[in-house]
């Protein structure tokens, strides 16, 4: 079966940095809906606990899957991958992609077996990413560096404001203080949206990595084979014309944000108090 408009994805994250993962879903899948919920309520999921972000993550999505009925799920979002996803896929027959911070790559490219981790508080701290470092980097120097800093960065960019190279720099310091270091992992949706800053700070040498493309083919695959195992037509009747972006919270910052989505292709953006 083609792929069309009737086939649909739902991008979950706490706030726009899951837009680094839509954006390489929408270059590879340009003719799937998408739906995007920005979970604003709760922004960001690097600072909750771990059963808060499970139980809010739990209670939110039945109600989504009901009025969107998606085809497959991705969580744009490094910190709740690590530890939802499989309390969410108990939930729902619906594939449930995850995003997780690209240690193997790095660990496969380095020369020098020093790479960093750049994430937020939380994925930094999950075991889920310890394991992630012993099944594929035990035979590297892995430097973890979380940052709550470089999130609010990244979105005070997508708001078209500047940058600030001092707090990166500040932050890199424990990245920069190794001069071997060769590879470094975007352990955070967000951090993707400041590639160019980062590169400045940490200099050429170092090779900046993300799971971007990595999910849009996982996302392919995966439609793609559902597709091909259904002999009937999608059970979506209400196909979506324009890209649809939510946020859990109406505020002012959210607002803000309206005319930058629509560059990211969401011409419908709705708030929903959830």
């Amino acid at each position: 079966m083609k792929l069309s408009r009737a086939h649909r994805i739902l991008i979950f994250d706490s706030g726009i940095g899951g837009l680094s993962i839509s954006d390489e879903i929408q270059a590879l899948l340009p003719q799937v809906a998408m739906v995007y919920v920005a979970d604003n309520r709760t922004y960001p999921y690097g600072t909750l606990s771990e059963q808060a972000l499970i139980d809010r993550m739990v209670n939110l999505f039945p109600s989504l899957i009901d009025r969107f009925q998606p085809e497959a799920i991705v969580i744009a979002c490094n910190s709740a991958s690590t530890l939802v996803l499989e309390h969410l896929r108990k939930t729902t027959d619906i594939p449930v992609i995850g995003v997780v911070p690209a240690i193997k790559p790095a660990a496969q490219q380095t020369e020098s077996r020093v790479i960093g981790l750049l994430a937020t508080p939380g994925t930094v701290r999950r075991a889920y990413t310890d394991r992630l470092v012993s099944d594929f980097a035990n035979h590297c120097q892995v430097i973890k560096v979380g940052s709550r800093e470089l999130v609010d960065e990244a979105e005070k960019k997508l708001r078209g404001h500047a940058v600030s190279i001092s707090v990166l720099t500040t932050t890199l310091q424990p990245l920069l203080s190794q001069p071997e270091l060769d590879q470094v992992v975007l352990g955070c949706t967000h951090f993707p949206f400041l590639k160019p800053e980062l590169q400045q700070v940490l200099g050429d040498k170092v090779q900046l990595i993300d799971s971007g493309e990595a999910i849009a083919r996982r996302t392919r695959y995966i439609l793609n084979s559902l597709a091909d195992a259904s002999n009937k037509t999608t059970t979506n009747t209400d196909d979506l014309k324009a890209d649809h972006f939510i946020f859990t919270k109406d505020h002012l910052s959210a607002h803000e944000l309206v005319p930058h989505l629509v560059k990211h292709g969401y011409q419908q953006v709705e708030f929903i108090d959830q």
